[in-house]
């Protein structure tokens, strides 16, 4: 990587400069917040060097900085890598808020993706709460109020059925033999491949949609037709891997790479035996198999099934979300979730965290019907105002008053905002599907939307609160 260090200006930088070209207002509020919080910049560049025998060898790549800059602005434009590579070797504005200037451009996307990649989740949620810290002491955020609401941020597969699950396993399992074979041809001899066979009784299956196809013989015969594929393509990759521990080849760069190939095989040969299993209970035992057995693909096999009861998605798959966000819009506090817990258990933890971020409870804690339970109910016993309905029974003359409250609508209202949050979030920081891979990146990929949100609202509030100093500092008109 690139050592941080301050670049002279050219005379192409010292020419657009005297033509009066600057950053756009936010993205100059939220240049000259960072360039106020140095801690971020060492945050990153510890990822960036780690593991590292000596950072002073090698390609110089992009500096600490760099990444920093580069990474928020993926995320606030929510550009792919090849465009945010194309878009700052073009604009000379995006090369002054990134720190490259009149500094060469990578000429690759994918050496942005593989700095991206080297950020961690734990430095992404350290950088998260540095940026909060940030607003609170420049005055622009107290903790006094949060709202909270959950959602789902979708993993990136199609939708899952067992026939498709089986196919995509026998397809993936079939390609890396293949792959496997091209280095060491002695190892495959042997292997059955049936990706021709499996997919067709995937597609047969597929087209039995109807309630009285899926009643005749056929269409278990085709399932057991294609577990039969499974099963063997699964016994002939355990014996190819099996024969490739065994040969010795005389190319290193090869042996690593059959060993890396080994070790993907047995991986998806292993969730292909989960795959195989729920399917057995489901078609032939006629068992309803508990959602948290099940594999909902073999490339995401973290995504979680989450029932919300929304008319239009009646199932969705990915992680569930909980966010808090401030007053101002900040997002204090997010978490992604194990299954679909009730959003009720989220209050004791979330009031926790915020205390250990502001060093104190909010007096006004909002949020829907989902979050009223027993936690709530203790919150408010130390002091905290929770604008929360009442999410079933009958209401007592004391609740139906409080609900009525002034306090209480107004609290309503205040909630409602997270809403829209939510829907910036996946409108416009590209938080509503997760295109990367794992269950870290994909974490990794929430914070970094929560990230770019953050500092376009301090840089919005900065930007409002200048302007008002700016009026107030206007002579009056006689």
């Amino acid at each position: 990587m690139r050592e941080r260090h301050i670049t002279q200006r050219s005379f192409a930088d010292l020419e657009f400069y005297f033509q009066g070209i600057h950053l756009e207002p936010l993205l100059a509020r939220i240049s000259g917040f960072l360039d106020r919080q140095p801690e971020l910049i060492a945050l990153v560049e510890k990822d960036l060097v780690r593991d590292l025998k000596d950072r002073r060898r090698g390609r110089q790549g992009l500096s600490a900085e760099q990444v920093l800059r580069s990474f928020v602005l993926q995320r606030i434009k929510s550009w792919p890598y090849r465009e945010l590579r194309e878009r700052i070797a073009d604009g000379y504005t995006l090369r002054r808020f990134t720190r490259f200037d009149s500094q060469p451009v990578p000429r690759r996307a994918d050496a942005f993706q593989r700095s991206f990649s080297r950020l961690r989740r734990e430095t992404v949620d350290e950088l998260n709460r540095a940026v909060v810290r940030g607003a609170v002491g420049l005055g622009l955020e107290d903790g006094s109020q949060l709202r909270v609401d959950t959602t789902v941020v979708e993993s990136d597969i199609h939708y899952p059925t067992d026939s498709t699950l089986l196919w995509d396993g026998v397809r993936v399992i079939c390609r890396l033999v293949e792959q496997l074979g091209e280095r060491a041809p002695e190892v495959v001899q042997g292997f059955s491949d049936h990706r021709r066979r499996a997919r067709r009784r995937m597609q047969e299956i597929s087209r039995m949609r109807d309630r009285q196809g899926k009643r005749l013989r056929s269409w278990r015969r085709k399932y057991r037709d294609l577990l039969w594929v499974s099963q063997e393509v699964r016994r002939s990759a355990a014996e190819v891997v099996e024969r490739a521990h065994s040969v010795k080849l005389a190319d290193l760069f090869d042996a690593l790479i059959v060993d890396e190939l080994a070790k993907e095989i047995v991986r998806y040969s292993t969730l292909l035996e989960r795959v195989m299993d729920q399917t057995r209970r489901r078609v032939f035992a006629e068992e309803t198999v508990p959602s948290d057995e099940k594999v909902y693909s073999i490339f995401e096999p973290h995504t979680d099934l989450i029932k919300r009861g929304k008319a239009r998605k009646p199932v969705e798959f990915g992680h569930k979300v909980f966010f808090a966000e401030s007053r101002i819009g900040l997002i204090t506090d997010y978490q992604i979730l194990d299954g679909n817990p009730p959003d009720e258990r989220q209050v004791e933890d979330s009031l926790k965290r915020h205390a250990g971020l502001f060093g104190h409870l909010p007096d006004l804690y909002a949020g829907d019907r989902g979050f009223d339970g027993a936690q709530a109910h203790q919150a408010e016993t130390r002091g905290v105002t929770m604008c929360i309905p009442q999410r079933g029974g009958q209401r007592t003359p004391e609740r139906s008053a409080h609900e009525k409250s002034r306090r209480f609508k107004s609290g309503q209202r205040f909630r409602a905002g997270i809403e829209g949050r939510i829907s910036v979030l996946f409108r416009g920081r590209g938080m509503k599907r997760c295109r990367l891979e794992g269950r870290e990146r994909f974490e990794t990929f929430v914070a970094a939307a929560v990230l770019a949100n953050n500092l376009l609202v301090i840089a919005a509030q900065l930007e409002r609160k200048a302007r008002r100093k700016a009026q107030a500092d206007l002579p009056l008109a006689a």
